[in-house]
């Protein structure tokens, strides 16, 4: 595997999670109709008042939108409540309504509680202009909650025409924290819209959620040289400081076809290094993971690392309310 070896001082043993559960802990319900009907994706897993939060996004056939699951120890979760649904009035959730992540605890060690400002919880989503699996050129936008059920949007949004050439296609899932008086949005996008597009990473800081500035015209985190495990995709940013580290788990898509959980390293948020070390690879065939193990989510309980990701195994085809699965498309999570 190719790759930039991390910076000497980061211990690498802090962010392995070796066990895996392997099963889905949430999964699609199956039933026509439902917002998750089809298949669940996106984790984003945190706390508040000492219990587990974990929002995740919901596909029916038409579009995204996401639910909020509770757990008293991150082993069982309740039937995800739809917090922020599809809007047909709304200028960019006509279809697509995903919320990706809250503004939370940075600690890698710590068990996320939700960072409070001003009364309010503040989130970050994108947005998908067409019906279908994530079609069109996706936005992001930003919302705030004052008790993380009713979201309403706040500052400006980030459109993929604003940006570097690598994003033009579409932007992606984002990771949203606020450090030293400022936000940073950490997210991957496309270079092009259909057909063969490659993702990477970038980020953009904002003081107030309205005015953002691109720091580069160029991905800080991107994809890897041949046959790198992150050759086509580096994707779907999990941002978290480790002691003097700060730590991004990510996604890679090689052209073997599977997703792989890696991560990169940082001493300032704007110079990255990536490891050549795998965190969570896909399973044996039948396995709950054997084709993707991606869409990185970690949170510590007990001094234990839990990195929760989206699971993808082939099946055999089936029906759902007239759409034919290949796959199933679920949450799992591996731990230290």
């Amino acid at each position: 595997m190719s790759g930039v070896r991390a910076e000497p001082g980061h211990d690498a043993a802090r962010v392995r999670t070796p066990h895996k559960a392997g099963r889905l802990l949430v999964g699609p319900s199956g039933a026509p109709g439902r917002f998750d009907g089809l298949f669940v994706d996106c984790p984003f897993v945190c706390s508040d008042g000492g219990e587990y939060l974990m929002t995740y996004v919901g596909f029916d056939g038409t579009g995204y939108q996401t639910a909020l699951s509770r757990s008293p120890d991150l082993e069982t979760w309740s039937p995800g409540e739809v917090v922020f649904p599809r809007d047909p009035d709304h200028p960019y959730r006509r279809y697509n309504a995903a919320l990706t992540s809250i503004v939370r605890d940075n600690r890698l060690a710590s068990d996320g509680q939700v960072t409070w400002i001003d009364g309010r919880a503040v989130g970050t989503y994108h947005a998908y202009p067409e019906p279908g699996m994530e079609a069109g050129a996706a936005i992001i936008g930003f919302c705030v909650s004052d008790d993380l059920r009713a979201w309403r949007d706040t500052g400006s949004v980030l459109r993929p025409q604003d940006g570097g050439e690598w994003e033009r296609g579409g932007l992606y899932k984002s990771w949203l924290m606020r450090h030293d008086g400022r936000y940073y949005c950490f997210y991957n996008a496309k270079n092009r819209t259909y057909d063969g597009w490659r993702e990477q990473i970038g980020y953009a800081v904002s003081p107030d959620l309205e005015r953002w500035e691109r720091p580069r015209r160029t991905p800080v985190v991107p994809n890897g040289g041949p046959g790198s495990f992150d050759e086509r995709f580096a994707s779907d940013p999990c941002v978290l400081r480790d002691g003097d580290w700060w730590v991004m788990f990510y996604f890679g898509l090689s052209f073997d076809g599977h997703a792989r959980e890696g991560y990169a390293v940082s001493r300032d948020l704007r110079t990255w290094e990536k490891s050549e070390e795998i965190l969570v690879d896909v399973g044996p065939p039948g396995s709950a993971d054997d084709t993707y193990a991606h869409k990185p989510a970690v949170v510590t309980r007990e001094g234990r690392l839990h990195h929760f990701y989206t699971a993808v195994r082939r099946v055999e085809p089936y029906q759902v309310g007239g759409h034919t699965m290949v796959e199933e498309r679920g949450i799992s999570v591996a731990r230290s």
